[in-house]
């Protein structure tokens, strides 16, 4: 298993950009424009080490232990990459920094129809699910449901705007206990919101096993939530994915490169055709040639794999560059492209009917893409 693909030809940009296509991975505070950064920053008088637009461009998060990857089947990379920044910024300062600077619910519906307008005219996104975290201290005062109102007023404003449809995932911190877990659960639950369509496990996956949610995951199953989590992707190790599908009842999986660790996980996986949200793009920059390689033996395997943009603005990155590397760099047939659209609706939280109606509209649309463009599998 090496990560390799036979070659095929790219396809054209303009076809990547009018794809339609849904990003079912994407962390809110990841999208915050760096200009938006800055403009809060100095109205908040935060003190920052460098320009906003610097900073970000900068994010580099160091691996952990480099010994924890030794002996992967595809090679880790051991060292620093070339394209890293003399000073490097970790994707968790950026984002405490973010948070720092938001100060009320128009701050909070400001940064979501953003993130949407920039899904639009960035990557013709047509529908975007995005995480959001527990409130910081100083916002509190929103409640629960004052800062989903708020995210919910941008969403609202981005369907009017953009024509788009979203809806938002309650993130859970797998670094705090699971019994905060299940407090943050319980509140999703007993405070029901039409724009928030499930839960996912976040943060990095060395600092909280699967199994500590277990309670969690089921109140939000019995709830009729969707339920996704980051799995096989910082632990070299494909049990966690069984763990999420088995114990946590997950509907998808985010990243899950290390299933590629154990035949039988893989062969499960593409009999199952479970879904995975992929990113070629990190703030590991020494880890990007890792993931391509990752996601091309996924691909070669018959795995069921979506990309997604995770955190656009600090990478950067967008959705159509993902499915633009996917096609140039990773190789991905036509074939497989559209396979990958009309999949991320597929593995989308949206009402069935709502979910079944619009697959069978993008469909159409690949169709009429596929003859305009004279793209065949």
């Amino acid at each position: 298993m090496n990560g390799t693909m036979t070659s095929a030809a790219p396809l054209p940009a303009e076809y990547l950009q009018r794809l339609p296509k849904a990003d079912l991975h994407c962390h809110l505070i990841g999208t915050v424009r760096a200009t938006t950064f800055g403009e809060l920053a100095r109205r908040e008088s935060l003190e920052l080490p460098a320009d906003p637009e610097r900073i970000f461009a900068d994010i580099n998060s160091l691996p952990p232990d480099p010994a924890l990857y030794r002996d992967t089947r595809i090679p880790v990379p051991q060292q620093r990459s070339a394209d890293e920044p003399e000073v490097s910024y970790s994707l968790f300062q950026a984002s405490n920094w973010v948070v720092e600077v938001l100060r009320d619910a128009d701050d909070l519906t400001r940064i979501v129809y953003e993130a949407f307008e920039d899904a639009h005219r960035q990557s013709g996104t047509r529908h975007l699910e995005l995480f959001f975290d527990a409130l910081p201290p100083h916002l509190e005062s929103l409640g629960y449901l004052g800062a989903v109102e708020a995210y919910a007023e941008g969403i609202r404003m981005a369907e009017r705007d953009f024509g788009m449809t979203g809806l938002m995932i309650q993130g859970i911190d797998r670094s705090r206990s699971g019994a905060e877990a299940l407090e943050v659960v319980r509140r999703v639950v007993d405070n029901p919101h039409p724009y928030v369509a499930g839960i996912g496990l976040d943060n990095l996956e060395t600092a909280g096993p699967p199994e500590r949610f277990v309670d969690a995951y089921r109140l939000a199953g019995e709830a009729g939530l969707g339920r996704t989590a980051h799995s096989s992707e910082h632990a070299p190790t494909a049990v966690n994915t069984i763990t999420c599908l088995d114990l946590l009842g997950c509907d998808r999986i985010d990243h899950g490169y290390y299933v590629l660790e154990d035949d039988a996980v893989i062969e499960r996986m593409r009999d199952e055709q479970v879904s995975f949200t992929v990113a070629s793009t990190t703030s590991r920059r020494s880890w990007r040639p890792w993931r391509r390689a990752s996601i091309a033996a996924m691909l070669d395997a018959g795995l069921n794999v979506i990309p997604c943009s995770d955190d656009p603005g600090m990478f950067p990155t967008s959705l159509a560059a993902e499915y633009g590397i996917v096609s140039e760099q990773i190789g991905a047939t036509p074939e497989q492209i559209r396979r990958m659209a009309i999949s991320s609706f597929e593995a989308s939280w949206l009402p069935a009917e709502e979910r079944a109606r619009r697959v069978a509209e993008v469909t159409r649309e690949i169709d009429a893409l596929d003859a305009e463009f004279a793209v065949s599998a």
